[in-house]
């Protein structure tokens, strides 16, 4: 009983980490209905957040810059997070947050390439389990192949193999103190983000930023706010949690969001997508049963 007593702290850490990003969508999506591009958002906030570290961990700041592991970390969570963002804000949220949580997809071979683990039967039972569940996902009446059909289905595939890959440096680099990790990961999105947001803006793909309004400002407050509370919950439970329990927690992440989604009429649950998720979900849990 006190060991159960002990872990519900972790366990909350961690599903607020889960809720933070599982309803982000919400704030990017009333950005952008106010004149604001979700890359423009995404440098906004990454880049004040940074700031705040920079003060408050500024103990790292040289390791940070001087560790060229950690830039390779830092671009790939800036491609996560410029990926994620753009995507949930301009598709469908259900469709993308599916496709954004292919894991047992990307890990197989990121694990093999980054960490030497030569794929298991069971890692190919998963692969196998995720693809028919994408194939879901993207599957539409009339269609030869389930391919990607709009921009948001490729950034949320593009950011969750980025999000893969920055699991696994993180993995493989655990080694490098946690406020130095978090300076790269922040300063990755607040990098990123700025250099995609003006190279479309250069092409025309997005605006220039409009006049900043009033009306920005709470939901800026709130999406910066909620990502570092997000940062310290994650650090928080994972130190204090098996591996395993703290990947099935995550996983809540996909419920929260197509729940919230549905229920705001943000997005459609067909059966099709129902059950690819199901299968890809799946996938993901039987990740955790092997560890």
């Amino acid at each position: 009983m006190r060991q159960n007593a002990s872990a519900a702290p972790a366990v909350l850490a961690l599903l607020l980490n889960a809720a933070v990003w599982g309803l982000s969508w919400l704030p990017f999506k009333a950005l952008a209905a106010r004149g604001l591009h979700p890359l423009w958002t995404t440098a906004a906030v990454f880049t004040a957040s940074l700031a705040l570290l920079l003060w408050t961990q500024r103990g790292h700041v040289r390791q940070a810059l001087a560790d060229r592991r950690l830039w390779w970390l830092a671009l790939a969570a800036g491609c996560t997070n410029v990926g994620f963002n753009w995507a949930v804000t301009v598709g469908d949220v259900v469709r993308v947050v599916l496709l954004f949580y292919l894991m047992p997809v990307w890990s197989v071979g990121l694990a093999w390439w980054l960490l030497g683990e030569a794929p298991t039967r069971m890692a190919l039972l998963r692969l196998v389990l995720a693809l028919a569940g994408v194939a879901l996902v993207l599957g539409r009446p009339g269609m030869p192949w389930p391919v990607p059909e709009s921009l948001s289905d490729w950034l949320a595939l593009a950011a969750g193999a980025s999000f893969a890959l920055t699991n696994a440096l993180l993995r493989r680099w655990r080694d490098t103190p946690s406020g130095a990790r978090a300076l790269a990961m922040f300063g990755g999105g607040a990098v990123t983000a700025s250099a995609v947001a003006l190279g479309a803006t250069a092409l025309g793909l997005t605006g220039a930023v409009p006049t900043p309004t009033s009306a920005w400002l709470p939901w800026l407050a709130l999406l910066m706010a909620g990502f570092l509370a997000s940062n310290l919950a994650l650090q928080y439970g994972a130190a204090r949690l098996p591996a395993q329990t703290t990947a099935l927690i995550m996983l809540s992440e996909v419920v929260i969001a197509s729940a919230a989604a549905v229920a705001l009429g943000a997005a459609r649950l067909e059966a099709t997508t129902l059950l690819g998720g199901l299968l890809i979900v799946g996938a993901a849990l039987l990740a955790v049963a092997r560890r």
